[in-house]
């Protein structure tokens, strides 16, 4: 017989959310790599965890997206219950601390505040968001995200205070300007060393205005970008791998002879 009895499968969320706090109870006092277990050693964990989620999402798998929304839970719980065990907070704190800031947030909901649409909700978000204390709309875009994601996200906090382009020609426009900004940084004399860090942040102004536009036509660049990477990777996989068939390797092939399998990659 086991050491502990395993807890029986759940039928109702409260139920199924207890088993999985008693499941990381136990672990914690009594399995050795459970109890040696830190924020800082899982925080690794816990970002990985998170873009295998991001993955299959994308991938549109609804069995591993279940499985990965478990793992994320998992580690939420742990970061709550090493807390625990010094006070600070417990896993209650957590979710009444996130109940309460929704229902702040929401007073459209839990209040008499009315609103229109969507962007009203937003509006009303900053606002009540900088009530609270924080100093900049800006402060809650984490410093550490990757420099698309966290582009995409300052642009969507600036308007969320009313500071946009009125429409998307003039983003457009923006884009343009920024474009050729960045093509003067190399129509200069060829005996004429190029700024690279000129031509850097002009590239950079160029990226922004582009997430800014995609923005306004409602698409995700992060989403966007990761989907032609996978193209790409699955184009080049099926041109390794028809060279490999004829017995050939990349490095001794021309452009013109890897382009043949590219265009069928292209066609599947």
């Amino acid at each position: 017989m086991p050491n502990n009895p395993i807890p029986a499968a759940a039928h109702n969320p409260a139920d199924a959310f207890d088993r999985l706090l008693t499941v990381l109870d136990t672990l914690r006092t009594q399995c050795p790599w459970d109890k040696k277990q830190t924020m800082e050693t899982l925080r690794h964990l816990t970002i990985e965890e998170t873009y295998e989620l991001s993955d299959a999402i994308l991938d549109g798998n609804l069995d591993e997206i279940k499985k990965e929304l478990g793992d994320v839970m998992m580690h939420l719980v742990f970061y709550s219950r090493i807390a625990s065990e010094t006070n600070d907070f417990n896993i209650v704190d957590v979710l009444n601390g996130v109940c309460d800031k929704l229902v702040n947030r929401h007073p459209h909901i839990y209040g008499d505040v009315e609103v229109e649409n969507e962007e009203d909700v937003k509006r009303n978000w900053e606002q009540i968001k900088l009530k609270e204390g924080n100093k900049s709309v800006l402060a809650g875009v984490p410093a550490s995200l990757p420099a698309l994601v966290k582009a995409a996200r300052i642009q969507e906090k600036a308007r969320g205070v009313g500071f946009d382009w009125e429409d998307k020609s003039q983003v457009w426009e923006k884009v343009e300007e920024e474009l050729q900004e960045f093509k003067n940084e190399f129509n200069v004399a060829d005996n004429t060393a190029i700024d690279v860090e000129k031509a850097e942040s002009e590239f950079g102004d160029v990226l922004f205005s582009l997430i800014n536009y995609a923005r306004f036509i409602n698409i995700n660049p992060e989403n966007a970008l990761e989907k032609t990477n996978r193209k790409f990777i699955k184009r080049f996989q099926y041109l390794e791998n028809k060279a490999k068939e004829n017995g050939k390797a990349l490095a001794d092939m021309t452009l013109a002879e890897m382009d043949i399998y590219w265009n069928e990659a292209k066609k599947l």
